[in-house]
């Protein structure tokens, strides 16, 4: 099955993944302390604004998952000191969907010693909600939030088994964990 980009956030820990048939040639790595999808050096010169991003950020006590360009969004509001819930419905409410050719969904979630929230803006919905078991929600036909058999609660098992699980067309794998000073990442790129 192919779900496309997707998150699961846990209490524990917040992961994402991106899936694509369309532009395969992406890999995660670090910049100034966020996790970002970029192009791979081979990719195809594009001017696809959906390509590149930051998909986990953190503030000094939340880490933000997701899909796109409302990842920064979101941060910039919890630093703010909004409150995660209204961060995330804010950002996705102003952002809405991609206005590419599939109007893809915006997934994001967060997570911090408080507590966790997983949230998508679609075409038809804005869903947020907060979350007390591993939960996923992806940019197609897993669209709605559910429930999700996440093992891992560390980021370096999240972020591989993300990457492993059983949906199609598997291109990188990014997750983050609150740990005693702060917030702990891994990426699995092959």
């Amino acid at each position: 099955m192919y779900v496309g980009r997707f998150v699961v956030v846990s209490p524990e820990v917040a992961a994402y993944r991106v899936s694509s048939r369309s532009f395969p040639n992406r890999h995660v790595y670090e910049r100034d302390g966020a996790l970002v999808v970029g192009p791979t050096e081979d990719a195809p010169e594009t001017d696809n604004p959906y390509i590149a991003y930051n998909c986990v950020r953190t503030t000094d006590d939340t880490a933000v998952v997701g899909n796109g360009s409302h990842v920064d969004s979101i941060t910039e509001k919890l630093a703010l000191g909004y409150p995660a819930r209204d961060a995330l419905v804010t950002a996705l409410h102003a952002l809405d969907f991609e206005k590419d050719d599939y109007d893809t969904p915006r997934v994001a979630g967060t997570v911090s010693p408080e507590g966790a929230y997983i949230a998508t803006v679609r075409r038809d919905a804005l869903h947020v909600q907060a979350v007390t078991e591993p939960t996923l929600v992806a940019t197609y036909e897993r669209d709605t939030p559910a429930g999700y058999d996440l093992d891992a609660t560390d980021p370096a098992g999240a972020a591989r088994e993300l990457y492993d699980a059983d949906f199609e067309h598997a291109v990188c794998a990014a997750a983050v964990a609150p740990v005693d000073d702060g917030f702990e990442t891994a990426y699995v790129n092959e």
